[in-house]
């Protein structure tokens, strides 16, 4: 490793802690007092920072709320990518999807908190309608990517499609304590219920 490698490394683990924590600055700041009554000089002032370093972060508020969402369709696109090639796009999807539900469970009381935040702001009700068309499209080219496809086919694109909704549907419903009795394995059934056949069988 180069001399200068090393030192880059450490900068970039310290800004991203940074990162982090300005994040959960301003989500403690949403939860406490909503979205719509904290400025971003409120955030820079709790977590101690200047207003230009918040920017280097996020663009603005909404920026911090859709973080929850890119750490989460993250976690998704990093199963996909570590799925052997032998496993089929259904099976694939089905695993991190799975993954993903262990992640909700695991930090159920924050993720509450923020859809109350979220439901609790016209703005956001309005803007934050969950994973954004893109970040399905991202998942949807990288499983395509698998096969060495350029572009995704309709079955390929419906399944992803019907797997982010059958998600959604058990992420509203865990979050609303309407299944506290093994989620995971009500999450299980509802991808078997949107998986189709492989793609050579």
């Amino acid at each position: 490793m180069r001399p200068g490698s090393q030192t880059m490394t450490l900068r970039d683990r310290k800004r991203e802690r940074s990162r982090v924590l300005t994040a959960q600055t301003a989500w403690r700041l949403f939860i406490e007092r909503g979205y719509d009554h904290v400025t971003v000089a409120d955030i820079c002032a709790s977590a101690e920072i200047a207003p230009r370093t918040f920017h280097r972060y996020f663009t603005g508020k909404d920026d911090v709320v859709a973080e929850p969402v890119r750490h989460m369709t993250g976690l998704v696109a990093e199963q996909i990518a570590a799925a052997p090639p032998e496993v089929s796009d259904s099976a694939a999807l089905a695993t991190a999807i799975h993954e993903l539900g262990i992640f909700v469970i695991e930090h159920r009381d924050w993720l509450g908190a923020l859809r109350t935040v979220i439901q609790q702001s016209p703005h956001l009700s309005a803007t934050h309608q969950g994973v954004p068309p893109e970040r399905e499209h991202e998942l949807t080219r990288q499983l395509a990517a698998r096969h060495g496809d350029a572009e995704p086919d309709w079955r390929l694109r419906l399944l992803v499609a019907c797997s982010v909704a059958a998600f959604r549907i058990w992420y509203d419903d865990y979050l609303r304590g309407l299944l506290m009795a093994e989620p995971l394995t009500r999450l299980d059934e509802m991808m078997t219920a949107v998986s189709r056949p492989d793609r050579d069988g």
